[in-house]
């Protein structure tokens, strides 16, 4: 009866761990379809995840956070647009990070965008929201920034 119950236990707890996980994209095709099918708009957040110190800030000071982590899964799609330096990344995903860098002229990390896309004939059309990069003051400041990005453009 007690192993029912630890059992029990276990997975009512790793059920809620779940809930507060984010899915964080790195297919374009598959985040804008999402995207569109939630009516959310997409948050493109460029990172050098393996070298970028402000990059690495933003995601353990911001991104972990339940705050953010709360908003986020109400009010986008997230996508993650990495520039790796020491980490291994398939050339398809390269190529497309590359393109969609080039299109809004990010030249600095942590660059993140607000946009709604379209997918017509394999090409995307964006249109941009906003962007916002490293907010200082946790997630409560981030998520501040990022809804009046969100809240001026709807």
């Amino acid at each position: 009866m007690k192993a029912k119950i630890v059992i029990a236990l276990f997975l009512l707890v790793a059920s809620f761990s779940n809930a507060q996980e984010l899915v964080w994209h790195t297919d374009a095709n598959k985040a804008i379809t999402e995207s569109n099918k939630s009516k959310k708009p997409l948050m493109l957040f460029f990172t050098g995840s393996d070298w970028c110190g402000w990059c690495i800030r933003l995601q353990q000071e911001v991104f972990t956070q339940p705050d953010f982590k709360k908003w986020a899964k109400d009010n986008v799609v997230l996508l993650e647009l990495d520039f790796p330096r020491r980490t291994a990344q398939d050339d398809k995903l390269k190529i497309q990070n590359a393109q969609i860098l080039q299109v809004f002229g990010v030249r600095g990390y942590p660059t993140i965008w607000f946009v709604n896309a379209q997918l017509e004939n394999e090409k995307i059309n964006f249109s941009q929201l906003g962007s916002v990069g490293y907010v200082a003051g946790g997630p409560e400041k981030w998520v501040e920034s990022a809804k009046t990005i969100l809240a001026n453009k709807k």
